[in-house]
């Protein structure tokens, strides 16, 4: 069966955006400096890089998809311009329904209303026997460990502190990991976890 996994940069202190997120700002304060290993220094952390997208479906939630917040009565169709990096099926966990958006170079947005199983089962049809990478943000990945949907941890540990902003493991209690590698990158510590149920 296909691993369902999680590819996350975050802070030294747990954070996966900065506070204050805006359309202007998508990555909160601070928020771009957790993805400069793989912005800046890429040929640094090329496996690491390359994994970010290699899966055969992804699930986001709404924030990172765009800051459209309620019914959509904007054509938006994401932050990554006409060619996101996908190059697949994407299911954008939201209340509000809307048809899929098709754009260049094979990624599909699909739009979720019924919540993360059924987001999952989606992904899983549209994956085959190739890997799910839950994107995030952070509500959305802590929503999967929640129901113990989450197989694999991927960090990307950021030498910065952000103090606030979105953070990963909110609300969580009594998560069982087991580390299976790590590796020190270029602006970045790179870690995996194979959660235990």
């Amino acid at each position: 069966m296909s691993t369902v996994y999680s590819n996350l940069s975050v802070s030294a202190d747990g954070f996966l955006a900065g506070p204050r997120q805006s359309r202007e700002n998508p990555l909160g304060e601070g928020g771009l400096a957790l993805h400069e290993w793989h912005l800046e220094r890429a040929a640094d952390n090329r496996a690491e890089t390359d994994a970010i997208v290699d899966a055969g479906a992804f699930i986001m939630g709404r924030n990172m998809f765009g800051p459209v917040r309620g019914e959509w009565d904007e054509d938006w169709r994401g932050w990554w311009g006409e060619e996101p990096p996908y190059h697949g099926p994407v299911f954008v966990l939201t209340h509000f329904p809307r048809e899929p958006v098709v754009m260049a170079g094979g990624t599909t947005f699909h739009f979720v209303t019924d919540g993360i199983e059924s987001a999952l089962a989606q992904a899983r049809a549209a994956a085959g026997d190739r890997d799910i990478s839950i994107a995030g943000g952070a509500s959305t990945v802590n929503q999967f460990l929640a129901a113990g949907l989450l197989d694999e941890l991927r960090l990307h540990i950021a030498p910065i502190v952000l103090g606030e902003g979105e953070r990963l493991f909110a609300g969580l209690r009594g998560l069982d990991m087991e580390g299976t590698s790590s590796r020190t990158g270029a602006r970045a510590i790179h870690v995996t976890y194979r959660i235990r149920r």
